[in-house]
């Protein structure tokens, strides 16, 4: 009996490809957006820092100066990673978007070849019977063939 093959096997596998590329496009999209919140976190917390040693004893008016512009530039830049991470939050959804859209074209094709293979399964099965029983009638029709010649020559 030959195996089965599947006429879309290549169109499969590209789809799969796909797939695969769209998986690793979410994760560095999602990779991107941890490393902002992250950055923000940090950012946060050296402006608290920065805002509690700002008249910390024996500071003088110019270090008290420097931490007020230290304090204004990390709230700029808090500021900047948070529109980054906007930018990055719409990446991370159509990333997921595009990952969700090529899972969906492998899996109908998966469910195709399924459906397929279950079929030819099916098909060759009965054609094994088919086979089968025509090899065992074609045997009992030879024994009643030679019962019967045996009979005639008696």
């Amino acid at each position: 009996m030959k195996q089965f093959h599947y006429k879309l096997e290549k169109v499969l596998a590209l789809r799969a490809r796909r797939e695969e590329e769209a998986k690793i496009a979410l994760g560095r999209a999602v990779g991107e957006l941890n490393i902002l919140e992250a950055r923000i976190r940090t950012g946060a917390g050296e402006q608290a820092g920065a805002a509690s040693r700002r008249f910390a004893p024996g500071n003088s008016l110019t270090e008290i100066h420097y931490y007020d512009r230290y304090i204004s530039r990390l709230e700029l830049e808090r500021e900047r990673l948070i529109k980054e991470k906007a930018v990055a939050e719409t990446q991370v959804e159509a990333a997921r978007q595009g990952y969700l859209e090529a899972s969906r074209e492998r899996k109908i094709l998966d469910k195709h070849q399924e459906k397929r293979r279950l079929e030819y399964r099916r098909a060759a099965a009965a054609e094994e019977i088919r086979l089968t029983d025509d090899m065992s009638g074609g045997v009992r029709a030879r024994q009643l063939a030679a019962g019967l010649a045996i009979a005639i020559i008696i």
